[in-house]
């Protein structure tokens, strides 16, 4: 009888809904998708998001962390984490610092250069890839599901450097 693998849930929320990324393994992403609202959007995020964890059944749920500057999206992080809590899911939240130094190591600062990094290592998602930004557009919807993979991989690249760490103090 095989173990049911662990999976860790990113979620990025934006003003227009969220993407979120379900990851089995480092680069190994099982799906993904974009939840976008027009109203009640922090009553609807909700519904979509508790669905989500139905159906997917996470060990961790990743998010950013820090409080975002619009009050509604401040709101929908606190519920999306009580969420998660009431289900026993374990959170994790990584500042944006945090992503941009993970990316770092592959020369990745920007969110573009973030969300081109991600694609190299999730080919799976190399076809939602938004194009470069110029100053007088607004971001690429699509950013989101990049930055949910961004969360996941910081999350898995963290955790591997306590691991790696550990051994080291144990050794």
């Amino acid at each position: 009888m095989s173990a049911k693998p662990s999976r860790i849930l990113g979620i990025a929320p934006n003003s227009r809904g969220f993407g979120w990324v379900v990851f089995d393994a480092p680069f190994n992403a099982r799906d993904f998708g974009m939840a976008f609202v027009r109203s009640d959007k922090n009553d609807r995020c909700l519904r979509h998001y508790e669905r989500l964890l139905d159906w997917i059944e996470p060990e961790t749920v990743v998010l950013e962390e820090g409080s975002p500057k619009v009050h509604r999206l401040r709101d929908l992080h606190h519920a999306l984490r009580v969420s998660a809590s009431l289900r026993d899911i374990e959170i994790a939240s990584y500042r944006r610092a945090d992503i941009q130094r993970c990316f770092a190591t592959v020369g990745a600062q920007t969110n573009q250069e973030i969300a081109e990094a991600v694609a190299k290592q999730v080919p799976g998602l190399a076809h939602k890839l938004p194009r470069r930004r110029v100053a007088w557009t607004s971001e690429d919807r699509r950013q989101t599901l990049f930055w949910a993979a961004a969360l996941v991989i910081t999350h898995f690249h963290d955790n591997g450097d306590q691991f790696l760490q550990g051994l080291k103090r144990a050794a």
